[in-house]
């Protein structure tokens, strides 16, 4: 498993369940709100600063989702997506790639979609059993909470970069 994560080059993440607890809060307006752990938000940098390239592709539609990407540096969002293959398959061979440089990160059943074009399907604690029972790497914490920190650590030290990217993107401030 380990293995796999080496040479990946492009990670699909979904949001709700996996960036987020899953829970959509709404104000009297109408107006959704999302809790995201910034030490996801983190790794997902240093992933990045580490050459993975990281796109989110989520069934739903947000503002905030927009935002916190853009926070982030993703510039690839795809949202209210009802066929996350296809999203997955068409990046995929626009960058050339080869399944086994692919992984995908989800907790539903739509993101199964996104596990048939990886060559790592990864999940968090919390996932549905069908999903879980899909993964090749299921985190001991749940969609977040820190499931991608600890996600885009494992990448990291599989990739032998950990702790070192970590010190060098602190450094920069």
């Amino acid at each position: 498993m380990e293995g796999k994560a080496v040479g990946i080059k492009l990670l699909f993440l979904d949001v709700d369940g996996v960036l987020t607890d899953g829970r959509i809060t709404l104000t009297e307006n109408g107006e959704e709100i999302k809790s995201f752990d910034v030490k996801d938000g983190f790794g997902l940098k240093l992933l990045m600063r580490d050459g993975i390239e990281v796109v989110i592709v989520t069934g739903r539609r947000s503002r905030v989702v927009a935002h916190r990407a853009r926070e982030l540096g993703i510039r690839e969002v795809y949202q209210g997506i009802s066929d996350k293959r296809l999203v997955c398959r068409r990046l995929i061979e626009k960058r050339g790639l080869h399944k086994s440089q692919v992984g995908s990160v989800g907790d539903d059943l739509p993101d199964l979609a996104m596990f048939l074009e990886s060559g790592l399907c990864i999940t968090v604690a919390d996932a549905v059993r069908e999903v879980r029972e899909q993964a090749d790497f299921i985190t001991s914490k749940k969609g977040g909470m820190g499931a991608v920190r600890e996600i885009s650590e494992w990448i990291l030290k599989c990739r032998g970069r950990w702790p070192r990217i970590a010190f060098t993107e602190q450094s920069r401030g």
